[in-house]
């Protein structure tokens, strides 16, 4: 099941963190279609906040057509996010690896790597479509 968390230096609000971690949990395969989130009762003792913020979550999702709520059930997912080429991930998960620890013994920290990271990930988009 999936389990939130909550980044406060994000500079995303709580809802949008909790919408962005399920889409990302469908587009990595870890949610299947009929799988059931947790419930709102579940995240709010989980993370300590409003229950009006994960409905909110809920509803975004369930608006984009990725999840739907059944009163007294739960809320479940109707649709996934992943592509055929899941079969790369775990080789370049692996890779990814590889490279974070080289980045930390390299000295960098999370705040250094997070921004050497998505540098080089614009950057790369921005060569793509030049």
């Amino acid at each position: 099941m999936l389990e939130f968390h909550l980044d406060p230096g994000s500079g995303l609000p709580p809802y949008q963190q909790l919408v962005r971690q399920v889409r990302h949990a469908l587009r990595l395969g870890l949610l299947k279609e009929r799988d059931r989130l947790p419930t709102v009762k579940e995240v709010v003792a989980q993370l300590a906040i409003n229950p009006n913020t994960v409905l909110k979550a809920y509803r975004e999702l369930e608006h984009e057509g990725l999840v739907a709520a059944r009163p007294g059930v739960g809320t479940f997912v109707t649709a996934t996010l992943a592509h055929t080429s899941l079969a790369a991930h775990g080789p370049l998960r692996a890779e990814l690896r590889r490279w974070l620890a080289k980045a930390r013994r390299a000295g960098l920290d999370d705040e250094s790597i997070e921004a050497l990271f998505m540098s080089a990930f614009h950057t790369a988009g921005q060569e793509e479509t030049a």
